[in-house]
Order: C-alpha cells, then sequence, then structure tokens
C-alpha cells in the first residue's frame, strides 16, 4: 500500500474515491481525527457534551452551520474527506457511505475529534512497543460500562482503545501521553477489565485484537468512538460518523498538540 506524506494530496485521493481504505500510517506526523456530523439544533448539546467528556471528545475542529469545511485544520472538507462513513437514522446504524454528497443538507454541524494515532507516534519514538502496530491490526476497541457525563439528550457510556503494555512502559506511556490532552490524554484505566465492563479482551466491538502476555497489563484510553454511543443514546433524526480506522486528515502536526 502507498504511503502518502502529503495531507493535501491524500484528501484529494479520498476526495476522488481513488483511497478507500483504513487510514492508520499515512501522512506520518500528521493528525488524524474522528468525525461527528449532527443536524444544528443537536449541535449545541453535543458540543457541551464533549466539553464534560473531554478525554472521549476532545474536539479539534467545527464547521458553521451548512458548511463542509474546516478551515483551522487546513483544506478539510468532511462531505468527502472520510474514506468512510457511518449514517445513524433515529440513533440507530442504517448503512455506510463513501462520501456526503447526497446526504448533505444544510443543517448540519460538523465535529472533529483528536484521535489516538496522533500520541501513538509519540509513543512509538519513545520506544513503547504497540502490539496491534506488530500484527499489522487495528488497535482493539471496546464499550464499557463507564457513563458518560449527559448533556441534554446525549449520554451512553464511554468506549475505550486498549493497548497491552509491561508495567514500565505503561508508565512511560501515561507520562507521554498526558502532554497530549487534545487526542485524549492520558490513559483511563490499567489492568482488570471487568471492572470497567468488559468482559472479554479477544472479541473487541470494534478494531482488531491485541494479546495481552504474560507480564502485561492492558492499558486503556478513552476513544473517538464514543460519540457513537452518544449518538445513539441522543436519536437524532440523521447523524453521520467516520466508519472505524477511516479518520479524516489534518493539516496539523502531531508535534503542535503537545503541552509542556
Amino acid at each position: 500500500m502507498t504511503i502518502w506524506t502529503s495531507p493535501q494530496a491524500f484528501r484529494r485521493e479520498i476526495r476522488e474515491g481513488r483511497f478507500t481504505q483504513q487510514t492508520g500510517g499515512q501522512c506520518p506526523g500528521f493528525t488524524q481525527g474522528n468525525v461527528a456530523i449532527l443536524p444544528a439544533d443537536y449541535a449545541a448539546e453535543f458540543l457541551n457534551f464533549a466539553r464534560l467528556n473531554p478525554k472521549s471528545c476532545p474536539v479539534i475542529g467545527v464547521t458553521q452551520p451548512g458548511s463542509t469545511r474546516v478551515p483551522e485544520l487546513g483544506d478539510v472538507d468532511l462531505m468527502s474527506d472520510c474514506s468512510a462513513y457511518c449514517v445513524f437514522r433515529d440513533g440507530e446504524l442504517v448503512g455506510e457511505a463513501a462520501n456526503l454528497r447526497e446526504l448533505w443538507r444544510e443543517d448540519l454541524v460538523g465535529f472533529v475529534i483528536g484521535c489516538s494515532l496522533s500520541f501513538e507516534e509519540a509513543l512509538s519514538e519513545a520506544g513503547v512497543p504497540l502490539r496491534h502496530q506488530e500484527q499489522g491490526t487495528m488497535v482493539p476497541v471496546y464499550a464499557t460500562q463507564i457513563p458518560n457525563q449527559p448533556s441534554g439528550r446525549f449520554g451512553g457510556t464511554m468506549v475505550v482503545s486498549m493497548r497491552p503494555m509491561k508495567a514500565a512502559d505503561a508508565i512511560r506511556a501515561i507520562q507521554i501521553t498526558s502532554r497530549f490532552p487534545s487526542v485524549h490524554g492520558a490513559p483511563v484505566h490499567i489492568g482488570d477489565p471487568s471492572l470497567i465492563g468488559i468482559r472479554d479482551l479477544a472479541r473487541p466491538e470494534y478494531g482488531g485484537s491485541a494479546e495481552v502476555r504474560a507480564g502485561e497489563l492492558p492499558v486503556f484510553w478513552a476513544c473517538g468512538v464514543t460519540p457513537q454511543q452518544a449518538i445513539r443514546s441522543a436519536r437524532p433524526p440523521l447523524a453521520i460518523t467516520h466508519k472505524t480506522g477511516h479518520m479524516v486528515m489534518t493539516d496539523i502536526r502531531n508535534s503542535h498538540l503537545a503541552v509542556i
């Protein structure tokens, strides 16, 4: 698979339908984002939901009502710049779409939410092994029983991603990811998955799988799939998200998201 290095050229490939795969590993050094698109009369409630749940929903860009563009992130067009979308009606997933040209409405507002792919780059640079990368799969993602802070019609429970690590690597990962609050920040749980409502690590709801080996701990981070759970609770007549793993590429460098 070709690895693109220019976000602008990569988005053009997606817009023109030539790239339809998952976006992990593309444009190294640049920030990818989760996407949630909602009717304007749900937008304020969702923005407040994100404010109340910053670990899961760190918003890095918002469109004006009816606009598909997110200029603070580059020449980003949410109508076409994800390589696959999920479509929800009344809170239920009803299908997928390659682009939103037939679905876009003038009352829609788009949100771009930070993604853990950004802090994974920092972990790799620090020598922290990432099992799913070693295995060439997506990071495993699980629904939990950790309640979100509700905002109006939005509620539901947190979704998390998991990376197995030795204790020393987990400590280093906490130190590193704490510097990236706009892409989920530090872990929300380490150790026994049953304490957060996960019954079987071998059966993630989304993504791939990653074996937890002897001497390792499962380390859990809040995940940008959480808005999909909130959409299920709010039941808007129409909502659109990225398909898991099919992110929107921005012109923002991961290094610019770190705080001292």
